[in-house]
């Protein structure tokens, strides 16, 4: 009974932890804890001398309200051997009721007379220390008991909170044999307690009315005058006020029944109008003293001057948080009820004979509050610790990161509930994941206090907790832990006593270690310390730091799968994005990407190496977030670079790419919308493609905004191109802009998040990317720096890409045209002509494989195009060969029956080169076909193969 695995016993269990033994597991963590301060206690087993105390207040508040509940329980357990016994705050037993009378005579005196201390630190683990010390209901049996004496009994206990304090003011202790344990007990000391506690709660409010009945008898028999009204008492609402100006006053009179002294205050109300209150001490006839809060309205005529000797400025108060003649609702989670000072409204004795002046000239005055100074103290704790989670549910979860949360909950506790907040996350957390098990891998998230120099272990290192801790302590059990003395916190210090005193020798003192659960899971740990205020936490401090973290726990938790989620849709479009480009001669290319700080757009950018030495630059955002855009992008590049593989212009290529958002919108949107969706809304796009043979630069964009054109002299241009409509739309042409490059200029392309900015207007966000790319000499991976440092926003609200190509002019020299009519006795002069200009390049190890290339080429041209013919030769990072004509037809690859006759020069064409295709022209058609400058080892094999089945072209 009461152990948490099978293998092992109480009383085995207790035997291994007094050798020295490791019982973990094995014992509930409660009695273990207890076993532990005991052993650190310098106690003993069989040692255990309780004091005996004679101050005993045995007609005191508490043995009232208990008497008649304790009656009722001698009655129910009557004939049975029960022992209940009422002790005080200091485990000092008050009453002892059985219900076997002879038990009184066959008890030792420990059991049967009042007076023994049952505290932990006396008495070791019992039912009433441990209650004391865990404050909750506490049960332990047989040999769970630190003392030997006692291992033969059970025993339940519970402790008495006074209702208004939520102070602890005794215990409620059941003791009975081990044989008749019964968890239906815990049912019953349960409602024994509360009924304890509500009879504690209905003397306060006899003492509050008795406070009232002397406040008003003391008025009715002072002399003429001594009153501010001259002896009138009337409702508040005699003076005007509506329920706002009531809510202030009364707030305003919580703070003054708390506060020490007498005093008197002006309070402004809305309206210009201004209220004085006046605190005036009273003692009931039973000795009972209190305050009373008196509201004083001047006369038009006369205004009331009374010196303030303690002022408490008022601050607005939150309707929800005190209501007139009504108790301070919103009382935390597993926290007693709170009850504010008795409001009043009860009219006084009109008039005193002999008042001075006419009745106009008089202030009226009206009750506010009566209450005793600690109830005043504690509605005014109450309804701060309100407000703080009032504030908490608007300052805490402000953005979607986890570690920025988490300080956020820092940042509210300290300093209204703690001086010092730490937090550890488990690392799965931080990344976004569901910890498997988070008393492992704690990482210290945050370290927050009222000063820097308190020694914690530091943010940012992974912290390695013993099972005694009370941060693990919380995980395991799910509950707060408080631990009211960290001096005699033995499982806190054992965790690092060099540390543990560093802590304590800065005054830390007091800690509450706070699960962070959402949704049944734990994330990690909070833990709040205290050191300014010499008195500990208690159980409402744990009550406050449970429901702030709560809360805080919700916000994390939405943080970290919303983490999860961006960092699985980031990973998905990075895996989309190109890593890296291939080396070209003709643009010296930079970019840049970042991701949206709320979320992953459709952005996307490519660089793609054409015919002829040619490069296409492309840059697009498709319209909205998160995994759907990710998805689209991939699709849209991708169909990009397939188009531009058919060396189609800038325009053709945004018609197909625009019909293909079209094609996917009815056949995907449509689903989407007919369930209340949007489908794929549209893209934008921008394309350009450089020829550094001419270096000529021919855009088209579809929606996109137009690039930044930086010319060698540092001037900044923004295109007029045609705007074309999104990619989507359909049934709109796309059009084309040609521009002149000179070598060194620069091409900037960029997507709108770029410049997107609520806080600037777009010409500014414009002008500051004139600013940062003014600048040609600069290579361009700087160039993308200085435009993230200048241009990009604080916080980016789309994804941003950047793309920043520097061009270059392929040599003059490196560049050999050949016109000809199309005449086949020509074709061997031009043979002759192409080994001459490789020679001269030094490309002789080409020549042979050239030679065949150009001539079948050529002689296609000649057999099946029209005249006049051009042959050009390219020599960049490849060797391209380029054999144009006035002709629209493009020859075909095809197999060749071993009876044919022709029909295999193509296949010879695609044997000798790395790359070969047809692009169209507004005159014609370009074959053209690359050359690898590296000839790979088995091509001369393969020529020798085909070489016998190739007829003679000349």
């Amino acid at each position: 009974m009461g152990l948490v695995a099978d293998g092992i016993g109480p009383a085995r269990a207790r035997e291994q932890f007094l050798r020295g033994g490791s019982v973990e597991g094995n014992v509930r963590s409660p009695i273990l804890n207890s076993w532990q301060r005991s052993r650190s206690l310098g106690l003993s087993p069989d040692g255990c001398e309780l004091p005996f105390l004679q101050d005993l207040d045995l007609d005191g508040r508490l043995v009232r309200a208990a008497a008649p509940v304790m009656d009722r329980l001698q009655s129910r357990f009557e004939g049975r051997n029960m022992n209940v016994s009422l002790a005080d705050a200091r485990g000092a037993v008050l009453q002892r009721r059985f219900g076997v009378a002879s038990l009184v005579r066959r008890l030792a005196a420990i059991q049967s007379v009042p007076g023994f201390v049952f505290a932990e630190q006396f008495g070791g683990t019992n039912g009433i220390g441990l209650a004391l010390a865990e404050r909750q209901l506490i049960n332990v049996y047989g040999a769970e008991h630190f003392a030997e004496r006692s291992q033969s009994n059970a025993c339940s206990a519970i402790p008495i909170r006074d209702l208004l304090s939520g102070r602890i003011e005794g215990v409620l202790c059941f003791g009975y044999p081990l044989t008749d344990a019964d968890v239906a007990l815990n049912s019953v000391i349960r409602k024994a307690a509360r009924a304890i506690e509500r009879r504690l709660l209905e003397q306060s409010s006899t003492r509050e009315r008795a406070l009232l009945d002397a406040y008003l008898d003391a008025r009715r028999r002072a002399p003429a005058g001594e009153t501010p009204d001259n002896g009138q008492l009337g409702e508040l609402s005699e003076g005007g006020l509506d329920w706002r100006d009531e809510l202030i006053l009364k707030e305003k009179a919580a703070d003054l029944i708390s506060s020490p002294q007498r005093a008197a205050v002006e309070v402004p109300l809305p309206g210009g109008r201004r209220v004085t209150l006046l605190s005036r001490p009273v003692t009931s006839p039973s000795g009972v003293e209190g305050v009373v809060i008196e509201a004083v309205f001047p006369s038009p005529q006369q205004r009331l001057a009374v010196p303030v000797e303690a002022d408490v400025s008022p601050r607005p108060l939150a309707p929800q948080a005190l209501t007139p003649a009504t108790p301070l609702p919103g009382h935390l989670p597993g926290a007693v009820p709170r009850r504010a000072a008795t409001t009043v409204r009860r009219p006084g004795t009109p008039g005193t004979p002999g008042a001075a002046g006419s009745t106009a000239d008089r202030a009226t005055s009206g009750l506010v509050l009566v209450g005793e100074p600690g109830v005043g103290k504690y509605a005014v704790a109450a309804r701060r610790r309100l407000e703080l989670l009032s504030e908490a549910s608007t300052r805490i979860g402000t953005t979607l990161d986890v570690s920025r949360t988490a300080r956020e909950l820092a940042e509210m506790a300290v300093p209204r509930l703690a001086d010092f907040v730490t937090i550890d996350l488990p690392e799965a957390v931080l990344r976004g994941e569901e910890p498997t098990d988070p008393r492992t891998g704690l990482y210290r998230t945050v370290v927050h206090g009222i000063r820097e120099d308190c020694p914690f272990y530091p943010a940012g290192g992974q912290v390695d907790l013993r099972s005694s801790t009370p941060q693990l302590r919380c995980l395991a059990s799910g509950q707060p832990v408080l631990e009211p003395d960290l001096r005699t916190a033995t499982g806190w210090i054992a965790q690092d006593p060099g540390h543990a005193q560093d802590l304590l020798d800065h005054n830390v003192h007091s800690l509450i270690a706070v699960p962070l659960l959402a949704r049944g899971i734990a994330l990690g740990v909070a833990s709040f310390y205290r050191s300014r205020d010499p008195a500990p936490f208690g159980d409402d401090d744990r009550s406050l730091a449970q429901e702030l973290t709560t809360r805080a726990a919700i916000c994390i938790d939405n943080a970290r799968r919303y983490t999860r989620e961006h960092t699985m849709v980031l990973a998905l479009q990075r895996s989309l994005l190109p890593h890296s480009f291939p080396e070209l001669n003709a643009v010296e290319v930079a970019y840049r990407y970042m991701p949206a700080e709320s979320g992953v757009g459709g952005d996307w950018f490519d660089v793609i190496p054409l015919s002829s030495a040619r490069v296409a630059l492309v840059v697009g955002d498709v319209v909205g977030h998160g995994l759907h855009a990710a998805a689209t992008m991939g699709r849209l590049r991708t169909a990009a670079r397939n188009f531009a593989e058919l060396d189609l212009g800038p325009d053709e290529v945004l018609t197909h790419l625009d019909n293909l958002v079209g094609r996917l919108d009815r056949d995907e949107g449509g689903e989407e919308r007919s369930a209340g969706g949007t489908g794929i809304i549209g893209a934008t796009c921008l394309y350009a493609i450089y020829d550094p043979t001419s270096q000529k630069c021919v855009m088209a964009r579809a929606g996109h905004l137009p690039p930044a054109l930086v010319g060698p002299d540092g001037t900044v241009t923004f295109p007029d191109l045609p705007a074309g409509p999104p990619l989507g739309l359909g049934g709109l042409p796309f059009e084309t802009a040609e521009f002149h490059l000179p070598e060194g200029s620069q091409l900037v392309l960029y997507t709108d998040g770029l410049l997107a900015d609520r806080h600037r207007d777009f010409d500014t966000a414009l002008e500051q990317l004139r600013r940062a790319v003014a600048h040609p000499n600069r290579p361009p991976e700087e160039t993308c720096e200085a435009v993230l440092q200048s241009v990009v926003p604080n916080h980016p609200a789309d994804d941003i890409a950047l793309l920043v190509a520097r061009t270059h002019a392929l040599d003059p020299h490196r560049i050999a045209t050949w016109d000809l009519p199309a005449d086949p006795a020509l074709v061997s002069g031009i043979r002759a002509a192409v080994t001459h200009q490789l020679a001269t390049w030094g490309l002789d190890e080409v020549a042979f494989s050239t030679e065949l290339l150009l001539s079948e080429l050529v002689t296609n041209a000649i057999r099946y195009g029209t005249g006049p013919i051009q042959v050009r030769l390219l020599y960049d990072r490849t060797l391209t060969c380029e054999v144009s004509d006035t002709s629209s037809t493009a020859p075909h690859l095809r197999h060749a029956a071993t009876t044919d006759e022709g029909g295999r020069g193509l296949f010879l064409v695609a044997q000798l080169t790395q790359a070969w295709g047809t692009r169209y022209t507004p005159n014609g058609k370009v074959i053209w076909a690359e050359c690898a400058l590296e000839v790979s080892a088995g091509k001369p094999e393969t020529f020798e193969i085909c070489f016998d089945a190739i007829p003679a072209i000349e």
